[in-house]
């Protein structure tokens, strides 16, 4: 089955038939080329389902059948980024170490500094929409990072403002004293 044939079933359906679909066409013999379309058209729909972990795990197998580096890189930071979305800060770490051992030195600094940016971003987003606690959970494992000392500042001044707002005394006593 090809690219076109692929597209042409899945018009007109809903997200989730198009994910059953696709899961089926998994089934089929496929070369690696089509296998990697399905994988990344998943991807997308799980994403847009908010699907995150299902989502994260597609851009995988779409990196392990990628052939160039930089495609690898790519699926593997999207990768990072959904587990990151989702909470899982394990597996956006593994996600990273997966994009940086396919990189140089050079893209290597690029990557960890994306995932760095995109951590603080979403604790932003997370603190616009008042989802406090995960943004506290974001901006302790950004203090994990390697930062500046300008950025842990930073860091430390939002966290100090939630931990205030949550009510987390012990927590805000600690970080203040450090």
């Amino acid at each position: 089955m090809s690219k076109s044939e692929i597209e042409k079933d899945l018009q007109g359906k809903g997200d989730f038939v198009q994910i059953d679909h696709l899961i089926r066409f998994l089934k089929d013999q496929l070369s690696m080329d089509t296998k990697k379309f399905v994988f990344l058209k998943l991807a997308a729909l799980y994403e847009k389902a908010k699907l995150l972990d299902e989502a994260a795990r597609m851009q995988n197998n779409a990196a392990e059948l990628a052939i160039a580096f930089t495609e690898k890189i790519t699926y593997y930071k999207k990768e990072a980024e959904l587990y990151i979305k989702s909470g899982a800060f394990d597996k956006a770490e593994k996600a990273m170490r997966d994009a940086m051992s396919q990189a140089n030195l050079r893209e290597k600094e690029d990557i960890y500094a994306f995932i760095k940016q995109f951590y603080k971003e979403q604790a932003l987003v997370c603190e616009k929409n008042e989802k406090r606690n995960q943004a506290v959970r974001l901006y302790e494992k950004i203090l994990e990072m390697r930062i500046t000392e300008t950025e842990r500042s930073e860091i430390k001044a939002k966290l100090l403002e939630l931990y205030k707002k949550l009510g987390k005394v012990r927590e805000y006593m600690i970080l203040e004293k450090q």
